[in-house]
């Protein structure tokens, strides 16, 4: 069983910058991680995947080259970096964990979800 934690959520500006970070209770080194995202009214959204070892990674098209997904393994930690933020990113962000999944970015493939960090961002 792994316990996940986001933090780092908050208010911010229309171009301003803010990083989520992941707490795990297990060791992350053993599973691939993602962000996903939901604002209200919207389904769950993918937000971004790192394979365990954090050498490749994937964005999704609405958050590239101004989100960057990073992990390290010795803290058992997961990070999103969000840059040049837009209202439009406004959502409940949670961090996810999968078990068996190398580079998952469908929600399905996920075993263990944190609780989420809010992410308001006004224009």
């Amino acid at each position: 069983q792994v316990q996940l934690v986001e933090s780092g959520g908050g208010l911010v500006q229309a171009g301003g910058s803010l990083r989520l970070s992941c707490a795990a209770s297990g060791r992350t080194g053993s599973y691939a991680m993602g962000w996903f995202r939901q604002a209200p009214g919207k389904e769950r959204e993918f937000v971004a995947v790192i394979s365990r070892s954090g050498g490749n990674t994937y964005h999704a098209d609405s958050v590239k080259d101004r989100f960057t997904i990073s992990r390290d393994n010795a803290k058992n930690t997961v990070y999103l970096q969000m840059n040049s933020l837009k209202p439009e990113d406004t959502a409940l962000y949670y961090c996810a964990a999968s078990v068996r999944a190398q580079f998952p970015t469908n929600s399905y493939l996920y075993n263990y979800w944190g609780q989420g960090t809010q992410v308001t961002v006004s224009s």
